[in-house]
């Protein structure tokens, strides 16, 4: 089972990055973070640690949100 601590649903993510709810799916849909599915509704979740991750990449390199590629 999911510890559900460890995610960010797609609404608590401003409180977390200050971006846009669109933003998020977008990265998940380029690649750039990893999105997961809550086990009984389905809603997107982000896991805190792989989006302080990009979030630290961006800062460290100076490169736009939108630059950052996932591996």
């Amino acid at each position: 089972m999911i510890n559900l601590q460890d995610y960010l649903r797609i609404k608590e993510r401003r409180h977390f990055s200050g971006s846009r709810k669109s933003t998020l799916r977008n990265w998940g849909r380029n690649g750039k973070i990893p999105t997961y599915r809550h086990p009984i509704n389905r809603y997107r979740l982000y896991k805190k640690a792989e989006l302080e991750t990009v979030l630290h990449e961006t800062e460290q390199s100076g490169k736009r949100l939108k630059d950052v590629k996932r591996k």
